[in-house]
């Protein structure tokens, strides 16, 4: 398979989002369904500013989405392809 300059640099910059423990660790908080960023935080024993941060990141990467609600914001994995990636590379890391 032959990639292009820009897609070879959007593929790299997916990869570079992942590659962050508190991003991955969302993530995987995030696969058992939307949540607001306070569970988030305590789910993950994080600030809240801290998990704001890294949402703000996957956002920008489309990894995640965030739902207005009142004051509140819940986010949520943006679509299949990311569950599916996300799956795919926890089994690899598990089945080597």
């Amino acid at each position: 398979m032959k990639l292009n300059e820009l897609k070879a640099i959007k593929l790299a910059e997916l990869f570079s989002a992942l590659s962050d423990a508190s991003r991955v660790r969302i993530i995987a908080l995030l696969m058992e369904g939307e949540m607001g960023v306070n569970a988030i935080a305590e789910g993950l024993d994080m600030t809240e500013s801290a998990v704001s941060h890294q949402l703000r990141g996957l956002r920008q990467m489309h990894l995640v989405r965030a739902r207005k609600s009142g004051r509140q914001v819940f986010y949520s994995i943006e679509d299949d392809h990311v569950s599916r990636l996300f799956t795919m590379g926890l089994d690899h890391v598990i089945h080597g």
